[in-house]
C-alpha cells in the first residue's frame, strides 16, 4: 500500500517538473506549486535603441553685413624728418674763447653761437691792408713815370722802349693792387669767421666742444648740430598701385595727411602732401611720399616713427563686415554665410578697403546677410551652427557690441589694400 502511495507521489512530482520546464508551464501550475517554484515577474522590456544621432552643431559667432559710406584712406608707415639739419663747424682754425648757446636752445638764423680768438686774424688783416697801400703807391708812381716818358718819347727825347717798359710796370702794379685787395677781402672774411653764427632756425643738439679748445677748420667733428623742427617732413611709403590715384587727387586740390605717433596714440598733426618720389622701391614695391607739417607745438620729433593717413575720397553704399570674418585660401578671400536654416555655406568675395576693424566687400555679399566671425576652423559647407553672442538664431538685425552695433560715424577712415578675391562659389576653404 505504502509503495503505491510513494510511486504516485513521485509521478505527480515528475509531471509538475516537466510542466514547469515547458514554456509558460510555471505560470499555468502556479496555484499548485510551492513557493520556491513560483514564477518570477518578467523583466520590463527594454526600449528600442534610440536612433543614431547626427553631427553636433558647431558653435560660432556671426555678424550682419552693414551698408554705409566709407572714407577711402591710404595708410603708410614712415618717419619724421627735419626739413634741414646742419652740423656747425669752424671755417678757420683758432682757439674757442666763448660759447653763447646752450644745449636744447632754440636759435634763429644769424644768432651768435661761438667766438674764436680773433687777434691773429686782425693782425693778418692789418698786414694785408698795408700791402694794399704799398701797391697803390707803387702803381701811382708807375703811372706818373709812364706819362712822363710817353711825353718825352713823343718829342723824340726818350727812346720808345722806355715808354713801353713804363707801360708794362703800370700793368704790373695794377695787378698787384688787385691781388692785395683780394688778400684784404680774404682777411676780412676770416675775421668774420671768428664769430660762428647759426645758419638756420632750429633747435640745438649736444655741444661737442668746450671753451679753451683749439678747433680746426672744417674738422671731422662738428661743434654742434642744429635741427630745423618747424616745419618738419614726414616720409612714408604707399604701394605703387596707388600712384595714379594720389597724383590725380593732388592735381585737383590740397591733399591732407594725418599722422599718428606712438607717443601721441592719436592724431598728432595734420599737414599737406607735397612730394611724390620719381622712382619705386623695387624691393618693397612702394613709393616714397613727403608731407609737410608746421609743427608749431613741436610734437613731431625728427627720427620719430609715424603712421600716415591720406584721405582720397568717400565710398558710398559700401558693404562692410568685420575683418576677422574674411578668410583667405588659394583662390582668394571668402566668408562663411549663415543661412536661414541654421547651416553655413562658403562664399567667395572680392574685398576692398578696410575701415578700422571692418572690411569693405566689393562683390559677393549683400547687406543684411550674416557672416561667421569666429569659429570658422571647424566649418564645412552645409554644417549646422549655433550662434553665440553676436547674432542669435535667424535674427538678421542683431549684432554684438563690438561689430553689429557699429555706426557709420564711429570710424574715421579706411585703409586701402586688401587681397582681391575670386568669384561666388562653394569651394572648400583649404
Amino acid at each position: 500500500m505504502s509503495r503505491r502511495l510513494v510511486a504516485g507521489a513521485l509521478l505527480v512530482v515528475a509531471v509538475g517538473v516537466g510542466a514547469v520546464a515547458l514554456p509558460g508551464g510555471r505560470a499555468m501550475l502556479a496555484p499548485w506549486l510551492p513557493a520556491f517554484l513560483q514564477p518570477e515577474e518578467a523583466p520590463a522590456q527594454k526600449p528600442a535603441a534610440s536612433a543614431k544621432k547626427g553631427p553636433r552643431a558647431v558653435p560660432v559667432r556671426a555678424a550682419v553685413a552693414e551698408l554705409r559710406t566709407v572714407p577711402i584712406v591710404l595708410e603708410g608707415v614712415g618717419t619724421v624728418k627735419a626739413r634741414s639739419t646742419v652740423a656747425v663747424k669752424a671755417q678757420i682754425e683758432g682757439q674757442l674763447i666763448e660759447a653763447l648757446v646752450r644745449e636744447g636752445q632754440t636759435v634763429h638764423k644769424g644768432d651768435i653761437l661761438f667766438r674764436l680768438d680773433a687777434r691773429p686774424l686782425q693782425a693778418r688783416l692789418k698786414e694785408a691792408e698795408a700791402a694794399l697801400a704799398r701797391d697803390r703807391i707803387n702803381h701811382k708812381k708807375a703811372v706818373d713815370d709812364f706819362d712822363r716818358l710817353k711825353l718825352l718819347s713823343s718829342k723824340g727825347y726818350s727812346p720808345k722802349t722806355q715808354s713801353e717798359d713804363a707801360r708794362t710796370l703800370v700793368d704790373t702794379t695794377s695787378a698787384a693792387i688787385r691781388a692785395s685787395e683780394a688778400t684784404v677781402e680774404f682777411a676780412h672774411l676770416n675775421l668774420n669767421y671768428a664769430t660762428i653764427r647759426s645758419p638756420i632756425d632750429g633747435r640745438v643738439g649736444n655741444i661737442l666742444i668746450s671753451v679753451g679748445n683749439t678747433v680746426k677748420a672744417n674738422g671731422d667733428q662738428p661743434l654742434l648740430v642744429i635741427t630745423e623742427t618747424k616745419p618738419v617732413y614726414v616720409s612714408f611709403g604707399l604701394p605703387e598701385r596707388y600712384i595714379d590715384a594720389v597724383k590725380a587727387r593732388m592735381a585737383e586740390s590740397r591733399l591732407a595727411v594725418e599722422v599718428t605717433t606712438q607717443a601721441s596714440g592719436s592724431t598728432a598733426a595734420t599737414g599737406e602732401l607735397f612730394f611724390i618720389n620719381n622712382e619705386v622701391n623695387a624691393t618693397t614695391g612702394t613709393i616714397e611720399l613727403l608731407a609737410q607739417f608746421e609743427n608749431a607745438d613741436e610734437r613731431l620729433v625728427p627720427g620719430q616713427f609715424a603712421r600716415a593717413r591720406v584721405l582720397l575720397s568717400n565710398l558710398d553704399n559700401a558693404i562692410l563686415v568685420p575683418t576677422r570674418a574674411v578668410q583667405i585660401n588659394q583662390k582668394g578671400p571668402y566668408v562663411w554665410i549663415v543661412e536661414d536654416d541654421g547651416t553655413v555655406s562658403l562664399r567667395a568675395v572680392t574685398t576692398g578697403p578696410e575701415d578700422r576693424e571692418m572690411t569693405v566687400i566689393a562683390s559677393g555679399l549683400e547687406a543684411g546677410e550674416s557672416v561667421v566671425t569666429d569659429g570658422q576652423l571647424r566649418l564645412y559647407t552645409g554644417a549646422k551652427v549655433t550662434l553665440g553672442d553676436e547674432r542669435k538664431g535667424g535674427d538678421r538685425k542683431g549684432g554684438d557690441k563690438k561689430d553689429g552695433d557699429r555706426k557709420g560715424g564711429d570710424r574715421k577712415g579706411a585703409a586701402m589694400g586688401k587681397n582681391e578675391g575670386g568669384k561666388r562659389g562653394k569651394d572648400d576653404p583649404s
